[in-house]
């Protein structure tokens, strides 16, 4: 298991600003709209979802450590034109209602003034927080000591309020008391310092090399970003941005990272899961626990460690279809004596698998996702297996695109892994709400069906 990242509060800060901002305009419409005859519960219904809506498109939230003022204006601005238009055009559709530019004009005017008032507020106190505090900070290094990567470090160094703190140079093709060692030496090097953020000059490293960075930072859950030189830009995958007039490349982040995705998916899971629950697991829990009960002694729950988002530990639950044993970090195989008659039928059926939609519920995992692994597995496999890692990056699921594809149960070979973490990755890079519903469809399909690894 890797060591977690430092601990910081930035996480919080754009749901926050998103809460702030929906209290503001909230209470802002009711004050100034009062008058206008408006359904209240359709109106603020309609305003929250094209406030997140217009402020996803325009990317209003993305404001971060070196973003510039000028920038934060631009997204207002932006925000503040499209909010207004969409507001307007509510009102034709609205039946009794009565529109008044005067009250739209005064209502937006001191929405608005708010939210930037708390905007700039929450910036420049972060700012001042850095510098007198010195927390909230990311440990950074460079790869590569070339004239662009000396610049990039001036550039921590000056902008205290960018919360930086620069660890070192790595680089095998230069000497200087600045270097602190050689490329080969980083990995041990970011896990003992806990450092953040990898930066790397294009021009110091070859391909080969890079990808073996690339793949490090995934399976330790780091950041990687690149130092341009004058060579074409190479990857369609990277992002620019810019630390004062310093250009840095990022690799974009799959859609899954995003605040609304994440919150059109989270909306989804809490919804899927109190259907099973009030209408399936209601009366199914009984008839089980009788079952379960009559057939050997223990509880009717199984509940088991299992690393979850960032490789945090949640307990699954599931119904227990084996004999009480001290051998639970091992998994099933096929004719397993430890599975009950009951048991069978359920692991047979994925009835077993059921009580994980408390987890949803809960939040700890999703209905579609990645398979929570056993700890054991994550040991045996982090390091052997590339871009394992990735999978912590979203939340586990009870289901999910390796396992219509075949590649569940009882892992025989590594080669059997190889293919559950491609196609978990596939899921990650590829998400859309189209292909959670497919392998919704599928895994019942399956289930129907029978699958031949359900044991």
């Amino acid at each position: 298991m890797t060591a977690p990242q430092s601990g910081r509060y930035s996480k919080f800060i754009r749901p926050i600003s998103i809460i702030i901002d929906l209290i503001v305009i909230t209470i802002f419409s009711l004050y100034f709209f009062r008058e206008l005859k408006l359904d209240t519960f359709l109106y603020i219904s309609y305003q929250t979802f094209v406030w997140i809506s217009i402020a996803y498109i325009v990317k209003f939230y993305e404001i971060y450590r070196f973003t510039t003022p000028v920038e934060i204006i631009a997204k207002l601005i932006k925000q503040a034109a499209l909010f207004l238009l969409v507001t307007i055009a509510f009102f034709p559709f609205a039946k009794q209602a009565i529109f008044s530019g005067n009250a739209i004009a005064v209502f937006s005017t001191c929405s608005f003034l708010v939210i930037m008032f708390f905007k700039y507020l929450l910036f420049y106190y972060l700012k001042k927080y850095r510098i007198i505090t010195g927390s909230n900070f990311r440990n950074a290094i460079i790869i590569g000591y070339t004239p662009e990567s000396i610049r990039l470090k001036e550039v921590f160094e000056s902008r205290v309020d960018f919360g930086y703190r620069f660890l070192g140079f790595f680089s095998d093709k230069k000497e200087n008391p600045e270097i602190i060692g050689k490329i080969e030496s980083l990995k041990q090097f970011v896990v003992e310092k806990n450092v953040d953020e990898i930066y790397c000059s294009l021009n110091e490293i070859p391909d080969g090399q890079l990808k073996e960075i690339v793949d490090f930072a995934d399976e330790n859950r780091k950041s990687i970003k690149f130092i341009p030189d004058t060579k074409e830009i190479f990857s369609k995958n990277l992002k620019i941005d810019y630390y004062e007039l310093f250009p840095v490349l990022s690799l974009q982040k799959t859609q899954l990272h995003e605040p609304l995705i994440k919150g059109i998916k989270r909306a989804f899971d809490i919804i899927f899961s109190l259907f099973v629950i009030t209408f399936f697991l209601s009366w199914l829990i009984p008839i089980l626990a009788i079952l379960i009960k009559l057939e050997s002694n223990g509880p009717v729950f199984f509940k088991q460690g299992r690393p979850g988002l960032d490789e945090e530990e949640f307990h699954c639950y599931k119904f227990r279809s084996m004999r009480l044993n001290g051998r639970t970090e091992q998994e099933a195989s096929k004719n397993d004596p430890r599975v009950t008659k009951t048991g069978k039928f359920m692991r047979k059926t994925s009835i077993d698998e059921l009580p994980q939609f408390f987890n949803v519920l809960f939040g700890d995992m999703s209905v579609v996702g990645p398979r929570p692994h056993l700890w054991s597995q994550n040991k045996a496999y982090a390091s052997k297996v590339k871009k394992y890692m990735v999978r912590h990056y979203v939340k586990p699921g009870i289901t999910g695109l390796a396992q219509i594809k075949g590649f569940r149960g009882e892992i025989e070979t590594e080669e059997d892994m190889v293919n559950r973490i491609k196609l978990d990755v596939f899921y990650i890079e590829n998400w859309s709400m189209i292909l959670d519903i497919k392998i919704i469809i599928q895994t019942l399909i399956n289930i129907l069906k029978g699958e031949e690894k359900a044991y």
